[in-house]
């Protein structure tokens, strides 16, 4: 009996101390390659208590009970139940599954083919800030579907001969990547005109040297077949920021303008919006001080500048917000550049970070009279950070029209990891500026290269006259930040069509001795400013074919490639010549290279995602 009474008691101690909330942790990987999964969804089995894998795929979450069970989930991979036990941390390899995920794009393409239907936009999933993955039936959230994008009409081939000269502004934003990551997350191939190259291929960081001299950035090029057309070339640039430890940089005077109107009233704007922020308090440091002003019905102040000591009182506040009200974008940035003005720091960055989904509807709202209005506040030393948010209302073309007038940067947060990615993980190219007005001009050697094409930047063109008038704004780089542009060219004496241009009937065109001589393809101009500058400098770098055969080339340049080429697919690109999605996957496999966060993997998966979609 005593024996029984003692087995009793230690069966209910046992009982007691696995009721009692406990933490478990662990790192979720892929087991096909063992790279770590971001955004596995963890939750406690016959409750709501859940979290997320973050970037690493690393998770924590509280249980309790006599026999918990952790349930991991994520689209394209089968779903694990594991039994907690007396284990404290468990790690899960996640296999692959195919069938899965080709379910999921069917039950998507018949979501969206009703949703075209009933002209609404449906918010098929939203994320809970406190981890939570929260899955919602699309019939229950319809929204009118508003959102806007510029046309873009992409860059066509000129010949070298009558149009020797490119010219163009620079573009840091990322904004298009993440925008089309999230409607291929919601099964939907984005549309066209979302889909900026340039942006998706400067989405990515690439292995270019550091600067070796006095410029704030290092000149990077390369040549090679171009991988849709194996007659035609392919010509990377890239420009390396200046990397500066977060401590060497200077002081920053930030104000947030948030938009609280009632536009921001969902999981995926406002409550989004405040954690990300939150992200960039906690990057803040004592020489750096914040301020808030919000819209909604009319603007106003909420947090006086406040130094980065103070950081309960910057949380405070941004916890304390609600939506609702219409939306004065107009008077907020007004309110916001005043306050940004009154504390400048001479020297330092100063800096409005505007976070909307650009849904401005009071006072100055259309793009004409917000572009006056950037253009006149950034005149005085300001730089601008503009953050979009947001699904079915979205004013991509407002949110782009800012920030390329503001000397500003862009970029679309759909969920936490991409607000880490550009808050925390690229503090320094996001928020400090190292070079402003940066502009390219490369003239094409008529004797090597018969016609060109820009890749992108159809939103970025500049006349050929703007390159030296220093008047004319043209894109910031960030410090640490990567620029990259591609150029897909014909060399003289292949035999592929474009559409040129009628001989001049008052005057002769004629290659140069010279230019018959050089084995030069194109030399490449640019011009920058300091930041607090007002006169520009001129770097030149010419460029000679070394015939590298594409296999034999960087990881950088057939990883652009590789991005490009996703984009001319999506776009359905009459230049896309004969590659495929399982092109693009090939070489995106062979160029990954070093991806510590993760960015890359994802790429490979939201092309077979595209895949997918596309057949």
């Amino acid at each position: 009996m005593k024996r029984i009474g003692i087995f009793i008691m230690l069966l209910v101690m046992s009982s007691v101390v696995y009721a009692q909330d406990r933490v478990i942790t662990g790192t979720v990987t892929a087991a096909e390659d063992g790279n770590p999964l971001a955004g596995v969804n963890v939750v406690l089995k016959g409750s709501t208590t859940g979290t997320i894998t973050n970037i690493n795929g690393y998770y924590s979450i509280k249980v309790a009970g006599t026999a918990p069970t952790l349930v991991f989930s994520m689209i394209g991979y089968a779903t694990k139940e594991i039994k907690v036990g007396s284990k404290a941390e468990i790690n899960v390899a996640m296999e692959a599954d195919v069938r899965q995920l080709e379910e999921v794009v069917v039950i998507n393409k018949r979501k969206a083919e009703r949703e075209k239907k009933a002209m609404s936009y449906a918010i098929s999933s939203s994320e809970d800030m406190s981890g939570a993955a929260m899955m919602y039936e699309a019939e229950s959230y319809p929204v009118h579907n508003t959102e806007e994008y510029d046309a873009i009409h992409e860059n066509i081939f000129h010949g070298a001969l009558k149009n020797p000269l490119s010219t163009f502004s620079i573009d840091v934003d990322a904004a298009s990547y993440s925008n089309m990551r999230r409607f291929l997350n919601n099964g939907q191939l984005p549309p066209k005109d979302a889909v900026r190259i340039e942006e998706m291929v400067n989405y990515f960081n690439y292995d270019y040297k550091q600067p070796e001299n006095a410029d704030p950035f290092s000149i990077n090029t390369e040549i090679s077949s171009a991988p849709w057309n194996s007659q035609h070339k392919l010509v990377h640039i890239g420009l390396q920021g200046r990397k500066i430890p977060t401590k060497n940089l200077p002081p920053s005077n930030l104000v947030f303008l948030l938009d609280v109107s009632g536009s921001m009233n969902a999981a995926n704007k406002l409550p989004l919006l405040k954690s990300a922020f939150k992200l960039l308090v906690d990057e803040l440091r004592p020489q750096d001080n914040v301020a808030i002003v919000v819209y909604a019905g009319a603007a106003g102040l909420v947090l006086p500048s406040t130094d980065g000591n103070n950081k309960e009182a910057i949380l405070n506040a941004l916890n304390n917000l609600q939506a609702g009200g219409s939306t004065a974008g107009g008077a907020g940035i007004q309110l916001a550049y005043k306050v940004a003005k009154e504390q400048y720091k001479k020297g330092g960055n100063n800096r409005v970070i505007l976070a909307t989904d650009g849904d401005f509807n009071i006072g100055a709202s259309s793009n004409a009279e917000m572009e006056r209005l950037i253009e006149e506040k950034r005149n005085g030393g300001i730089f601008l950070t503009v953050l979009g948010f947001g699904m079915g209302n979205y004013k991509d073309s407002k949110m782009e029209t800012i920030a390329d007038k503001g000397n500003g940067n862009y970029a679309y947060i759909d969920n936490i990891l991409e607000a880490k990615k550009v808050l925390v993980n690229e503090f320094g190219g996001t928020l400090f500026t190292i070079a402003k007005d940066v502009k390219i001009q490369v003239e094409f050697n008529p004797a090597k290269v018969k016609a060109y094409r820009l890749i992108g930047y159809e939103n970025r063109a500049l006349k050929n006259e703007d390159f030296n008038n220093d008047k004319k704004d043209a894109g910031d780089l960030g410090a640490g930040h990567t620029v990259t542009a591609l150029y897909e060219i014909i060399p003289v004496g292949v035999d592929s069509q474009f559409d040129p241009i009628d001989d001049l009937k008052y005057q002769e065109s004629k290659i140069s001795t010279e230019a018959m001589k050089s084995k030069e393809l194109m030399t490449i101009k640019l011009r920058y400013k300091q930041p607090d500058g007002d006169q520009s400098k001129l770097i030149t770098h010419a460029l000679v074919d070394s015939h590298i055969a594409i296999d034999k080339t960087s990881d950088n340049f057939r990883w652009s490639a590789a991005v490009a080429g996703f984009g001319m697919l999506l776009r359905d690109s009459e230049f896309k010549g004969n590659l495929t999605y399982d092109d693009v996957i090939k070489m995106a496999q062979s160029a990954k290279g070093k991806d510590p966060e993760g960015y890359r993997i994802e790429f490979i998966n939201l092309v077979k995602s595209g895949l997918l979609l596309a057949n």
